[in-house]
C-alpha cells in the first residue's frame, strides 16, 4: 500500500525535501507549497483528500496547523538541529564572516550554545530567540533588529527576505538526516495506526539521549518497541492489553522511577483512543499534561477527556497503598465499594454490569448506581459496551465492562 505524504512548506524547501524522499518505496509525495507561513491553513485546505500524513518543513507551519486543529492525520515536522546550525557556521567561516556576533531565531538556546562550544566558538555575542507557539514574523524581525548582530540566522523564509536587504543573513535549511528521520518516524506512526485499531497505544517519552538502551528494555516489558521521534523525544508503540497489565490498570509505572534514578527527569505520555488519529492526538495531550505534572511524571490519556496520572510504583510494598485504594481514590469511591464491585464482576464475568445489577448487588438506588458507573467510566475503569432491555417499559440499560 502506498502512503501519500503532503509536504508543507516554502517552495524551495518543499522541492529539496521531495528530492530527498524521491524513490522511497511505498511513498508518494504531494508538494504543498506556500509563499508565507500564514498561508499554511489555506494550502492544507486545498490538499487532495488522498493525503495520508502531513510532513512540515519546519516547526512554525506545524504549530500553525496544530493551533487551528488541522492535524487530522499523522503529522511531523523536520527538526532544525545543532548539526544544521554547525553546517551554517562552517559556511559563514568559509566566507570569512564574523561568527562571534550572531542573532539566531527559532532554535533552542541550549542547543545553540552547545553547538558553539563544540566548535570552540565564544557565545558571549550570540543572541537566541527560541520558538514558542504564536511567535510572529514581526517579533522575529524586531529581535534581529534589536540584537544588532553582525550576522542574522533565521529559519523563516519570510524573515530572510526582509533581513537580507538590511544585513548579512543566512537562512537555515534542514539536513538530509533530519528530513529522513522525520519521515521515518511519520511512516512508523502511520503504519501502526493504519488499521484504526483501538488497542494500539502510543507513548511519547522525554528523557536524556543516553537512556536509549534502558528505555528499550523497559518498553520490552510492555510488549512495545521504541523509535526515535525527534531530537528530544522517543516513541513507544505498544498495545493496550500489556500496557494496562504492566501498569496495574493504569495506576503505577515502575519504569518511571527506575529511569529517573538513572537518567534524571523523565516525562511519559501514553494515548489510547478509538482511531489512529485520536490515539496520536491523545499521546500528545498526555505528554503535555505530564509536563505540567512535574519534572518526572507519566500520564495515560483516554477518550472522553480522561487523563490518568501514574505513580512511580517503585517504593517498598509496605509504604505503598494498595492498587484498589488507588483506583478508589481516582474514581472518588470507597475502597469497600470497589471490593463489592470486584466480587460482582467475578461472579458475572461475561454479562457486564448495569445500573440494575449494581443497584441490586450493593443495595442502593438505581440513580446512585448510575453515578457509581459514571464515575468508573470517567476514571477509565469502565467502558460502555452496549445495551440490554430492562424488565419494564423504560429505556434500555447501558451495559458496562468494568476493569477491576
Amino acid at each position: 500500500m502506498v502512503t501519500s505524504i503532503g509536504v508543507v512548506g516554502p517552495s524551495d524547501l518543499v522541492t529539496s525535501t521531495s528530492r530527498i524522499l524521491k524513490g522511497l518505496r511505498g511513498v508518494e509525495i504531494v508538494p504543498l507549497r506556500y509563499r508565507r507561513e500564514t498561508d499554511t491553513p489555506k494550502v492544507m485546505a486545498n490538499a487532495p483528500g488522498s493525503v495520508d500524513a502531513w510532513l512540515f518543513t519546519g516547526v512554525v507551519p506545524y504549530q500553525m496547523a496544530a493551533a487551528q486543529g488541522l492535524l487530522d492525520r499523522p503529522a511531523a515536522h523536520v527538526e532544525y538541529t545543532g548539526a544544521t546550525l554547525m553546517r551554517a557556521l562552517v559556511q559563514l567561516l568559509s566566507e570569512g564572516r564574523d561568527v562571534t556576533s550572531i542573532s539566531i531565531d527559532v532554535l533552542d538556546e541550549a542547543e545553540v550554545r552547545e553547538t558553539f562550544d563544540e566548535v570552540g566558538l565564544p557565545t558571549s555575542g550570540v543572541r537566541v530567540l527560541p520558538y514558542r507557539p504564536g511567535l510572529s514574523l514581526e517579533e522575529i524581525l524586531a529581535f534581529h533588529h534589536e540584537a544588532r548582530a553582525t550576522v542574522a540566522i533565521t529559519c523563516l523564509r519570510s524573515a530572510y527576505e526582509k533581513l537580507r536587504t538590511e544585513q548579512t543573513t543566512l537562512r537555515l535549511a534542514p539536513s538530509v538526516h533530519s528530513v529522513r528521520s522525520a519521515v521515518n518516524s511519520l511512516l512508523l506512526v502511520h503504519d501502526a495506526l493504519r488499521s484504526d485499531d483501538a488497542q494500539i497505544a502510543l507513548g511519547l517519552v522525554e528523557i536524556s539521549p543516553d537512556a536509549e538502551s534502558a528505555l528499550r528494555r523497559e518498553a520490552g516489558s510492555l510488549g512495545g518497541s521504541v523509535i526515535r521521534y525527534d531530537d528530544k523525544r522517543w516513541l513507544v508503540i505498544a498495545t493496550r492489553g500489556p500496557l494496562e497489565q504492566a501498569t496495574a490498570a493504569f495506576t503505577e509505572l515502575g519504569m518511571l522511577t527506575r529511569l529517573k534514578e538513572q537518567f534524571g527527569p523523565v516525562r511519559i505520555g501514553f494515548g489510547i483512543g478509538g482511531s489512529g488519529t485520536e490515539t496520536e492526538a491523545l499521546a500528545r495531550r498526555a505528554l503535555g499534561r505530564a509536563r505540567t505534572a512535574g519534572r518526572t511524571a507519566a500520564v495515560v490519556s483516554l477518550r472522553n477527556d480522561i487523563d490518568l496520572v501514574l505513580v512511580g510504583g517503585a517504593a517498598p510494598r509496605a509504604q505503598q497503598r494498595s492498587k484498589l485504594q488507588l483506583l478508589a481514590q481516582r474514581a472518588g469511591l470507597s475502597k469497600a465499594t470497589l471490593e463489592r464491585l470486584q466480587e460482582l464482576v467475578h461472579a458475572t464475568p461475561d454479562d457486564g454490569l448495569t445500573t440494575r445489577s449494581v443497584a441490586d448487588y450493593l443495595g442502593i438506588q438505581p440513580r446512585t448506581a448510575r453515578r457509581v458507573l459514571n464515575r468508573l467510566e470517567r476514571a477509565g475503569l469502565a467502558d460502555a459496551t452496549g445495551t440490554q432491555l430492562g424488565t419494564g417499559s423504560g429505556r434500555p440499560l447501558v451495559v458496562y465492562r468494568v476493569h477491576l
